[in-house]
């Protein structure tokens, strides 16, 4: 089971836009499978910043208004809302080491 919670149109608001900490919100979708490479470094992350940054996944195929208000063009794209707002853009397969600079910058 993902250490990181799985949010959709209805929770969005909530867990991301009004979260006191910054978010990480990884956009994917089942089929893909870059998406699926990234999974285990999406939950690692989830695990280390634990309490610090809440790293939550929507899934664009059941969520398609929250992709298109955000422009998602290309998954994975991994977002880091902080204060209600984007801070970070990454698309595409990450590695570690990059998503935990784009965290600890937001932190």
């Amino acid at each position: 089971m993902s250490n990181a919670k799985e949010v959709d149109a209805t929770s969005f608001e909530v867990e991301v836009v009004n979260s006191d900490v910054p978010v990480l919100v990884d956009f994917w979708a089942p089929w893909c499978n870059p998406c699926k490479m990234m999974a285990p470094i999406i939950d690692k992350l989830a695990e280390r910043y634990d309490g610090r940054v809440k790293v939550v996944k929507l899934n664009v195929d059941d969520s398609p208004d929250i992709a298109n208000r955000f422009g998602i063009r290309g998954i994975p794209s991994l977002f880091i809302f902080k204060g209600g707002a984007v801070l970070t853009r990454l698309v595409g397969v990450q590695t570690e080491g990059a998503m935990a600079s784009a965290l600890d910058a937001a932190l």
